[in-house]
């Protein structure tokens, strides 16, 4: 991991937080895939509108009725896309024979708060009742994402049971759940561990006013209940700002009776889990979101 810390020091591409949003997503874009495995081939990937939006579907066969995954990508609010998550989405379809629906949802600072919330619902209660047109079976259905969208996953499973929507499952990468990034490991990895402290607060300014840091839709800790969700896999990294509040959330979910898988990587750093090429647990996560998906969903 410190090899890579270094290979990507050496590259000397600017911080996110030196560039506009568009001048970042660009970026992003180009280097997102670079340490990422191979794109697989898979037996179906086609482009497709869910809730008026753009989104790619991911299958490992053509079997009809396969149980789906809703897959919500990173890139703090303001970055990333279908084509920056499509190597991680790929595996993720390959080694859970699920298949998976990625969504391209309205990006900041052009669509604040809570824009990205309420296009990561309206997709999930689209597949809930129309995945069949897709050939996927909209009754065994589960969320995920990493970071910016493992937070709008866990939104959507709080959303989930407050509208009595089934969830196989919730797939927690890396996620965010604080309203303030005031955690200890926010203080300890501040600085040259992949996420700087001032990244999260670019990304932050991008999407939300500081008055709604609060609302449970961005930060799920805040959530009055954590009762009745549905069984979680979270996917965790040592070496991120965000792990003290991952393993809280996990704790949060457990305390309140769900079932909660903690995957914790030691020696790691954010994102990755999108790093195949360079460490092997990114592999191991893959694998265990994949075991996951299969337990939750078949």
């Amino acid at each position: 991991m410190a090899s890579v810390l270094e290979r990507i020091r050496r590259a000397g591409r600017p911080p996110f937080y030196t560039l506009s949003p568009e001048e970042a997503r660009t970026a992003y874009r180009i280097g997102a895939e670079i340490l990422d495995l191979p794109r697989a081939p898979l037996a179906r990937v086609e482009d497709l509108s869910v809730a008026d939006r753009p989104a790619r579907l991911y299958a490992p066969s053509e079997a009809e009725g396969l149980p789906v995954l809703l897959y919500l990508h990173g890139g703090g609010f303001t970055i990333g896309g279908l084509e920056t998550h499509d190597s991680l989405c790929r595996q993720l379809a390959l080694r859970s024979g699920a298949a998976v629906v990625a969504l391209d949802y309205r990006l900041a600072p052009e669509h604040r708060f809570p824009v990205a919330v309420d296009d990561s619902w309206a997709a999930m209660e689209w597949l809930a009742h129309n995945a069949e047109t897709l050939r996927c079976d909209g009754s065994r259905l589960a969320v995920g994402g990493d970071s910016a969208g493992g937070t709008l996953a866990a939104a959507c499973a709080l959303h989930a049971r407050d509208i009595g929507l089934p969830l196989a499952l919730q797939l927690l990468i890396t996620p965010g759940t604080t309203a303030h990034a005031d955690t200890p490991s926010h203080h300890r990895f501040a600085e040259g561990y992949l996420l700087d402290t001032e990244v999260i607060r670019w990304f932050f300014a991008q999407y939300i006013d500081e008055a709604d840091r609060t609302d449970w839709r961005f930060a799920p800790l805040e959530a009055e209940d954590h009762a009745g969700l549905a069984p979680a896999c979270v996917v965790l990294a040592e070496c991120d700002p965000l792990v003290d509040e991952g393993i809280a959330y996990a704790d949060r979910m457990r305390a309140a009776g769900g079932q909660v898988q903690l995957e914790l990587y030691r020696g790691v750093t954010h994102d990755f889990i999108k790093m195949g090429r360079a460490i092997p647990e990114a592999e191991q996560a893959l694998d265990a979101s994949a075991q996951a998906l299969k337990q939750a969903l078949f």
